[in-house]
């Protein structure tokens, strides 16, 4: 399984083994530990999974034990190149979209959420599907649910074209939903009916800015209806948190995560706001040795959807040109566990 993080110094896995990580060896012309310089790491807690994407991932794997392979899956169950990579490897399928699933196999929907269209698609076909979709994101569902039949018009806080917006949106008629992304969004819309609002948000944005746009929204329309919080996922503001916790202290920030992984961007960018310059790699091999030059404290955080395997890889690259010293940094911690779908309980 791709899941776990607890062991702090896990080394990589063997070739052909699960997440099947290449070793990296050292060439002669590699430094000695004396002639390395001094790098500090600041390991950022909580990080990596959340129960959500590990609950995804344990679906998939579920279900290619149960019917073995192919399983399909409709896009990338979580927004990971290394997750889905080492899925494939196990018999998993990736799809955009239902209709290049074939009639007969089990078919997963990601941890993003779908569209009502789609498993009604499916169920029209006669497919047996299994939903992996985040509970806290299924939450979001059943609230624009009961908002739409209290006749609320929701203003809804995402990025356009990510797919939890898609599903969101999927999940209420046309035109009951309005998407708003930023700032000036929230200041320029003009809905019809300013006394019948309601606004529900994405789970994987940025505290600072969706309070910012809620604000906003609450200044203009004093009658809007909200959550009682935003619904900003705890492991994403968890993550953003433990961010603000190290980089006053750090002169560089590298985030593990995937270019479409919207909760490891926005760890870039809060780390940014903080003062500190960060970037965004997918594993060590991505590590710009460049631009690391002269810094001498680092910190180390992973997006929602990156395995520690992976923060363990960019540790041991690290330790390839410098005298690495890690610091982990205790932060919350996180019990959150959710159910899997019924019938594979007991797979």
């Amino acid at each position: 399984m791709l899941r776990r993080r607890r062991s702090r110094r896990r080394a990589p896995a063997t070739p052909g083994g699960r997440g099947d990580l290449s070793v990296v060896e050292r060439s002669a012309s590699e430094p000695s530990m004396t002639d390395k310089p001094p790098l500090t790491l600041l390991i950022a807690a909580p990080r990596g999974f959340c129960a959500g994407v590990d609950r995804a991932i344990r679906i998939v794997e579920l279900a290619l034990e149960r019917y073995g392979a192919p399983v399909y899956v409709r896009h990338e169950i979580v927004h990971n190149k290394f997750v889905v990579d080492s899925l494939k490897a196990k018999g998993a399928v990736f799809v955009p979209e239902l209709d290049q699933v074939p009639d007969g196999v089990p078919v997963v929907f990601s941890a993003h959420g779908v569209p009502k269209a789609v498993p009604a698609r499916a169920q029209e076909r006669g497919l047996n599907y299994l939903d992996a979709t985040c509970p806290l994101v299924s939450k979001v569902h059943r609230q624009a649910e009961r908002l739409i039949e209290r006749g609320r018009h929701i203003l809804f806080v995402g990025h356009a074209g990510h797919p939890e917006v898609i599903g969101t949106f999927g999940q209420v008629p046309e035109g009951r939903m309005t998407l708003i992304e930023t700032a000036a969004d929230a200041l320029a819309v003009a809905p019809a009916d300013p006394d019948s609002l309601a606004f529900l948000t994405q789970t994987t944005l940025s505290v600072d800015d969706t309070s910012e746009i809620v604000a906003i929204l609450r200044r203009r329309f004093p009658a809007i209806s909200g959550p009682r919080s935003e619904d900003i996922c705890y492991a994403t503001s968890n993550r953003q948190a433990a961010v603000k916790a190290i980089a006053a202290r750090c002169e560089a920030m590298l985030v593990i995560g995937s270019p479409n992984s919207s909760n490891s961007l926005r760890l870039v960018e809060v780390a940014e706001r903080e003062g500190t310059k960060a970037r965004l790699v997918g594993r060590g091999a991505d590590i710009d040795f460049a631009w690391l030059e002269g810094v001498r404290t680092l910190g180390i955080t992973a997006g929602a959807s990156a395995p520690e395997l992976l923060v363990r890889e960019v540790v041991d690259t690290l330790a390839q040109r410098f005298a690495v010293a890690e610091e982990p940094i205790e932060g919350v911690e996180e019990r959150m566990i959710f159910k899997l779908p019924a019938g594979l309980e007991a797979a």
